[in-house]
């Protein structure tokens, strides 16, 4: 048997799983496929750290470090769906489900006081953030959106709001003091090991990381945050925000950049409450609320304060009151964007602000124009340099607008994902060193107290190989490539070296290459869309994430509906299934009214390239007979509209794989490729047809009740097959199908 791995995640992804690996299953049983599981969920994670505290029939095994083994074979076959990057507050949701469930996890301690404690701070600290995507990807990026993707935004395209050339809204940025002005950068010459340490001002070493391993022509940078200055400048736009009577949002990364964006998230709390802070800053503390876990988490741990809790929520709303008006997550329940760090995430955020005609959603549930606080000036300027086109030229047109594909620098734990276990809060003023082996000083700052301090690393294999996809891409497609890459930027300098001299180990005559700031690639790229022309965008990890959802929600109304292709370094393959930062919203609506609008568009693209990979690297033939005929039926989902729509009565994610499964088995049955497939699959077309009516009725019955599925990060799995798969008829089908 061949193998696919498909990935057990969290949420919506999750839940749809169980209706639509099922029909995976029966489908690719067909042709000698075997699709197993793997759990890399915040919850399967969690419970993979402790067991020695669990009984036998709760342990579970550390599939995310199998799969991160298997990355690195060429057998690997993986189709990764969106999973939870933990802030600090999902985790601990996480952690007291499992509680509740009987898990005898312990809590997450805030501030470890014992060994224990800090023991399990420490494993912990493994889960959160983007802990999954930094293991798995041993390749880079080449995500674009497919031709009938496409070709459906163009003859249905989603709405656009309408931009005014008077809109007040715009990006504020730091002009220094922020990561990207307090950046340097070395590339090693030999593999070495490197450490980080701090000197105080009276010359009292600390060591903050013991051991670096680094590679030959290893790029290495350190930067920091200071920490005043970002004070200064979010108090600069409360003030601006309050003259212009505009929406305050800050935009930030709080999952993926799982230490320092928190802190910054804290730092906005706490200025934007100075006064009650000052006032109330020790209790709260003293309680175990922090301004990192948000206004939300301070508001609903206030019965610690005992009789004084009152008080300080009075407090806390009068503040509200007197300053501008908040970018809301959700008017009705008064939740702001600093409410929770991890639900408003740049990457999603500004972009839905954008295609919204500048607006976003204020207390009252009023649309307004906004002023969008992206503290760190690193990649601001993309934002802007849009909303600047868009209040110059109006809104983009689905129906004409070109493309932004993007190959991704990202295998490897490249570039800033990459400095999680390098980030620190300063302690005491002094400066930060990273020393080599011999004692040699290579990087250093000077910082001050609470200072966020970090370093990162980007290996040359993973940048020699982002420079062949480049050109292996430009190639295929005829398309400019632009390398996003500002010369006036420490590490992008050092890139910039690198780029040029592996791009003379490829054959680039008659391709149209190119090396820009990102200010200046984006200006050129929305004016190539506006032309109906695309233009490879080749980037970083960060901007990775943020191009892919910036063009695609523009473009195709969503990022889940992008084809997100990794060619592993050492040939095997990894599938990603598109973003998952609506999957909560999901989760509740199922569970309160049994209606999923989850689109697994993503799963079907992802699982015809998997298809396909395991078709070409094992020769197995009826593997890309089921992934053309997976595509064609594919196409037929989105012209024939049978994807989720977004309210009860009207077909939901359970209905789409039902029309998938149908249309799969019927171009099955009609191809000539193979015939043996075409007769196996003729009764199941046959059958699935004459019963349609009998299985969208048994699908659409449930609808409009509430939904116990036995948890939200880790829901019971009979439940949960009960809930996704409902149809009695449809399930008889599939389990004949899988024998």
């Amino acid at each position: 048997m061949s193998t696919i791995i498909y990935t057990r995640t969290d949420e919506a992804p999750l839940l749809a799983t169980y209706s639509l690996k099922p029909i995976i299953e029966a489908f690719a049983g067909a042709a000698g496929i075997d699709v197993e599981t793997r759990d890399i969920s915040l919850a399967g994670r969690i419970i993979a750290l402790f067991p020695e505290r669990l009984t036998p029939e709760q342990q579970q095994p550390d599939d995310l470090a199998e799969l991160g083994a298997m990355a690195t074979t060429p057998e690997a076959n993986i189709i990764k769906l969106p999973n939870i990057s933990a802030s600090v507050p999902q985790l601990k949701a996480a952690i007291a489900e499992l509680q509740a469930q009987g898990y005898d996890i312990p809590a997450y301690p805030e501030a470890p006081g014992s060994d224990e404690e800090r023991e399990a701070r420490a494993r912990y600290d493994t889960v959160k953030g983007s802990a999954v995507n930094p293991v798995l990807r041993e390749g880079n990026s080449d995500r674009r959106a497919p031709e009938a993707v496409k070709n459906y935004a163009r003859s249905s395209p989603h709405s656009m709001g309408a931009w005014s050339s008077d809109s007040r809204t715009r990006v504020a940025t730091m002009d220094g003091g922020d990561f990207a002005a307090n950046e340097k950068s070395v590339v090693l010459e030999a593999a070495d090991t490197l450490s980080i340490r701090h000197v105080a001002e009276d010359g009292t070493q600390t060591v903050l990381k013991d051991a670096v391993p680094v590679l030959a022509g290893e790029v290495v940078d350190a930067t920091f945050m200071d920490v005043a200055e970002l004070e200064t400048f979010l108090a600069e736009q409360i003030r601006a925000a309050t003259d212009d009577d505009v929406l305050l949002s800050l935009h930030l990364k709080a999952t993926m950049m799982k230490v320092s964006d928190p802190i910054i998230f804290g730092h906005a709390v706490r200025t934007f409450f100075a006064d009650v802070f000052a006032r109330y800053g020790e209790r709260l503390a003293a309680a175990g609320l922090s301004a990192n876990d948000g206004l939300g988490g301070i508001l609903s741990g206030l019965d610690a304060l005992g009789d004084d809790a009152a008080q300080v929520r009075s407090a806390f709303e009068e503040r509200l009151a007197q300053l501008p008006r908040l970018y809301m997550v959700n008017s009705d329940k008064g939740i702001s964007n600093l409410h929770v760090p991890s639900d408003v995430i740049i990457d999603a955020s500004m972009p839905a602000v954008i295609r919204n005609g500048g607006k976003a959603w204020g207390p009252k549930g009023e649309e307004d124009d906004t002023l969008a606080v992206i503290p760190d000036s690193s990649y601001a300027g993309v934002y802007q340099a849009v909303i600047e086109d868009c209040r110059a030229h109006g809104a983009y047109d689905p129906t004409t607008m070109g493309s932004v594909p993007n190959v991704g620098l990202m295998a490897k734990k490249a570039e800033e994902y990459g400095s999680h276990d390098k980030t620190f809060e300063i302690a005491a003023a002094g400066t930060v060193q990273v020393v080599d082996a011999a004692g040699q000083v290579l990087l250093e700052h000077q910082v001050a107290a609470g200072d966020i301090w970090r370093a990162c690393q980007t290996k040359d294999e993973p940048i020699r190989d982002w420079v062949k996809l480049a050109v292996t891409r430009a190639r295929a497609t005829g398309d400019p490539a632009i390398f996003w890459l500002d010369e006036a930027r420490a590490h992008d300098a050092v890139l910039i070296t690198k780029v040029r001299s592996y791009l003379g180990e490829h054959d680039t005559e008659g391709l149209d290459l190119r090396i820009m700031s990102p200010v200046e690639a984006t200006r050129v790229s929305v004016e190539r869309i506006r032309e109906g022309k695309d233009t490879i965008s080749v980037t970083g990890n960060v901007l990775r994430d943020y191009n892919t959802d910036l063009f695609p929600i523009l473009e195709v109304g969503t990022s889940a509906k992008m084809l997100s292709v990794v060619p592993l370094m050492n040939g095997g393959g990894l599938f990603e299934t598109g973003a998952g930062g609506s999957a909560p919203k999901h989760v509740q609506q199922l569970q309160q009214e049994n209606y999923l609008r989850w689109d697994s568009l993503g799963e079907f693209l992802a699982l015809a390239e998997s298809l396909r990979h395991l078709a070409e690297r094992e020769g197995n033939h009826r593997a890309t007979v089921l992934g053309d005929a997976l595509d064609a039926a594919t196409e037929r989902v989105l012209t024939e509209g049978r994807s989720p729509a977004r309210r009860l009565g009207q077909i939901d994610n359970r209905g789409s794989h039902f029309f998938l499964a149908l249309y799969w088995a019927q171009a099955l049955a009609e191809q000539a490729a193979d015939a043996e497939l075409a007769q196996r699959f003729e009764p199941v077309a046959a059958t699935l047809a004459a019963q349609q009516e009998q299985i969208t009725a048994e699908l659409m019955a449930v609808q409009g009740s509430p939904v116990d599925l036995g948890g939200y990060f880790h829901p019971d799995d009979e439940l949960a097959f009960a809930a996704m798969r409902p149809s009695a008829t449809f399930n008889a089908v599939i389990d004949a199908l899988r024998g």
